[in-house]
């Protein structure tokens, strides 16, 4: 069965679940219930088993008895109640067995001690890097800029795949795999190791690295198949390892995952809908760790870092947010969003997060260590290294020059080819760039 949370902390500190609860603003009356749920799974469960071993003996006397040549009439009488009352019992099992497996797989994880408290307007800024630029002349927004450098086209893809798609175009598809060949070999000279996974999961795989009930309106599913197209290539990276058993000595492990992600933005129409800040398909490179449970603040401040190193080498004024605990989503125990500053709307807008996911998507995954002959579960940490399409709009809007132009970060140089991408002089939707 899937368990997300150890059921022996629920049973014997049932206090810490509920406090949990009440920190993300959920009922914590439903552990009061699934504790009244378990409690009677557990004594009916001992209850079937005592009828099944009752079963066995009667069977045993039934044989012992022939081999002797004693009448059996009155045990076999007694035989034929057991099925009906063990099939009885059985039913009453599975009922209360899928009631509490709901409850127990949909409970979120444990929030941190140290996340603020309340709804999204407690989450906290604990760093900031970089002074927005001041511009002599009128700002544009990202999809203005590209659609004018002809970069850029909302409206071809609406008439072909519908809203929030999107074409790119020229030195931006360049420019999107530059910052993609950025990422990746950053993250290799960190010694991570690159992984392209599976764009498609089964529903046991993607189960295990979400709460699929609760997002299961967020992906795509492929019709007719036990298969769905991966939001973030995280999900893929946690089911590399599903229903094994890792030596202590290999972790950590460090995965650098790039692939597309596919998600329907479900509940968001009407936010971020101009250009492609919110869309339906995008590039990530994803940082994906597993290791001890005691290493796993020490892995996650190693992320965190490797992010702020990025955002520092691509010029983005940036800041870190930690998320409150109502704002927190379902499998983090604590999330830091890093957000980048767009001029054109005066805001900070978030390019990615870092998540420390303790032991939850192990336990659903089954994904357990080996140490001194003790096994227990791994912890799962995950950070948008980059998502591409995101970052391209916020250097858009940092680096955008009074003609209409595009400065390229220098970290990006050598894998673009040029710095700067221009709009061609007396001619329409061209875009040339400049070496």
């Amino acid at each position: 069965m899937l368990l997300m949370l150890d059921v022996k902390i629920i049973r014997e500190k049932p206090g810490i679940v509920k406090e949990s609860q009440k920190k993300r603003g959920l009922d914590a009356k439903e552990i009061d219930v699934l504790l009244e749920l378990d409690e009677k799974w557990r004594l009916l469960k001992q209850e079937t088993e005592n009828i099944r071993s009752e079963r066995n003996k009667i069977s045993e006397k039934i044989n012992e008895a022939k081999k002797h040549g004693k009448d059996v009439d009155d045990i076999i009488r007694k035989a034929r109640i057991l099925p009906k009352k063990l099939e009885e019992k059985e039913k009453e099992l599975l009922e209360l067995e899928e009631k509490r497996k709901f409850i127990l797989e949909n409970l979120p994880n444990i929030v941190d001690k140290s996340v603020p408290l309340g709804d999204a307007s407690k989450n906290k800024v604990i760093e900031s890097f970089g002074k927005p630029k001041k511009y002599k002349f009128a700002l544009k927004g990202h999809e203005e800029i590209l659609t004018a450098l002809d970069c850029l086209d909302i409206e071809r893809a609406g008439k072909v795949s519908g809203a929030r798609f999107y074409y790119l175009k020229g030195d931006i598809v360049k420019l999107n795999y530059a910052i993609i060949n950025f990422a990746l070999d950053f993250l290799r000279g960190k010694e991570f190791i690159l992984m392209q996974p599976p764009y498609m999961l089964n529903r046991k795989a993607l189960n295990g690295a979400l709460t699929l009930s609760a997002f299961e309106e967020m992906i795509y599913k492929i019709e007719n198949e036990d298969l769905y197209l991966i939001g973030t290539a995280e999900h893929g990276l946690n089911a590399y390892y599903m229903d094994e058993v890792l030596k202590a000595e290999e972790l950590p492990i460090r995965f650098a995952g790039i692939s597309p992600c596919f998600r329907k933005e479900a509940g968001a129409h009407g936010k971020d809908t101009k250009g492609i800040f919110r869309i339906h398909q995008f590039e990530k490179v994803e940082q994906f760790i597993f290791c001890k449970p005691e290493d796993s603040w020490k892995e996650f401040d190693l992320i965190l870092n490797n992010s702020r190193q990025m955002l520092k080498l691509l010029e983005i004024p940036f800041r870190f947010v930690v998320l409150a605990s109502q704002d927190l989503g379902r499998v983090p125990t604590k999330t830091v969003d890093f957000e980048g500053w767009f001029p054109a709307q005066k805001t900070y807008r978030e390019l990615g997060s870092c998540s420390n996911c303790t032991d939850y998507q192990a336990r659903r995954s089954n994904i357990r260590y080996e140490d001194k002959g003790e096994r227990n579960f791994v912890h799962t940490l995950n950070n948008t290294a980059i998502a591409t399409e995101r970052m391209i709009t916020c250097i858009v809007e940092n680096n955008q020059q009074e003609d209409g132009s595009i400065k390229i970060p220098k970290a990006l140089w050598k894998y673009t080819g040029f710095r700067e991408i221009k709009p061609q002089k007396n001619q329409t939707n061209k875009s040339r760039r400049k070496k």
